[in-house]
């Protein structure tokens, strides 16, 4: 995940919330315990019974499962190492989609938008399911996919190797923000996982420092004409990366599907959307909920913002509530 602001305060490696997400240093050893054959096998079997009483998604896969296949908008491409890898880890118990309905939705969603795209940014990308899914279904588009969590741009980087996309996808190890920053960023290595909730807002004293680019700077260097779709998984700062966007929204249009967190600055969000006539539509469970005004949801985080109305959205096969 990718923002692009300075934090200050304590070290987050070394605060009780680091403690507590890693179960006290316990997490690594508990899910390579329940990686071994055996006793996974006996996991899934458990798993199976509880249905959906309890979260598959978040139960480590196989110990020697080395890629799993993404199965969704009539495309396959893999996925490297579900050991440390979320979204992979997902996929590996959703079936080659992802568990969470929403979150599967939310995909579809952008494999419509992306096919008729020529400019595609994926900016949060973590290990890149989103750049794959539009390598897959628009082989016209120029993507362009960005991660500040260095081991994660370099996951990010082994996937578009490993489905021969390397031509087509170009991943940066950058954040998106305000252009000639500089952020500190934790490099991801160590944990049980490779990290998707990493951000400026924690502060690393030991880390990495990463450049940062403005989307108006981003776009006018790769000089792409429309169509472009967006998607922004930032961890609360989307309204930093749309602040300093202006150019590029007004000249493109694109379409935005973006995360947004309880703690977001939806009115940042909203102002530097209002002078581009965006709309609002929530990402739920097989269909986009049109929304007034930008209000965070506990249960459904995506957005789509656009400029169509939900009529032309229907007419594209997209459901609308």
């Amino acid at each position: 995940m990718l923002t692009a602001m300075a934090a200050d305060g304590p070290d987050y490696q070394h605060s009780g919330r680091y403690r507590r997400q890693s179960w006290y240093g316990t997490k690594p050893l508990v899910k390579r315990l329940l990686a071994q054959p055996g006793i996974h096998t006996l996991m899934r079997a458990a798993a199976a019974l509880l249905g959906d009483r309890i979260h598959r998604e978040r139960l480590p896969a196989p110990a020697r499962l080395r890629e799993v296949t993404a199965d969704m908008s009539g495309v396959t491409f893999g996925m490297l190492r579900p050991d440390r890898c979320i979204v992979a880890k997902e996929l590996y118990w959703g079936g080659g989609r992802r568990p969470r309905l929403e979150d599967q939705f939310a995909l579809d969603l952008f494999a419509v938008l992306v096919r008729e795209a020529r400019l595609v940014l994926d900016i949060g990308a973590y290990t890149g399911v989103f750049s794959l899914l539009a390598a897959c279904v628009s082989p016209e588009a120029r993507i362009h996919a960005f991660e500040v969590v260095p081991d994660v741009a370099h996951a990010a980087q082994e996937n578009v190797a490993a489905n021969d996309l390397t031509g087509r996808i170009t991943v940066h190890g950058a954040a998106v923000g305000k252009e000639g920053d500089t952020v500190t960023i934790g490099a991801g290595t160590g944990g049980s996982a490779l990290p998707d909730f990493y951000s400026t807002k924690l502060h690393f004293t030991d880390g990495v420092p990463v450049a940062v680019r403005s989307l108006d700077a981003i776009v006018a260097e790769i000089n792409v004409p429309p169509p472009a779709v967006v998607k922004i998984d930032v961890e609360g700062t989307e309204d930093v990366v749309l602040e300093h966007a202006q150019s590029f929204l007004a000249s493109h249009r694109p379409d935005i599907l973006c995360e947004i967190l309880l703690e977001s600055n939806t009115t940042g969000v909203q102002a530097a959307l209002a002078p581009h006539g965006y709309r609002f539509y929530r990402v739920e469970r097989g269909a986009l909920s049109p929304q007034p005004h930008l209000v965070p949801s506990g249960e459904f985080r995506d957005w789509l913002f656009t400029i169509k109305e939900s009529g032309e959205l229907t007419s594209r096969g997209i459901p609308v509530a």
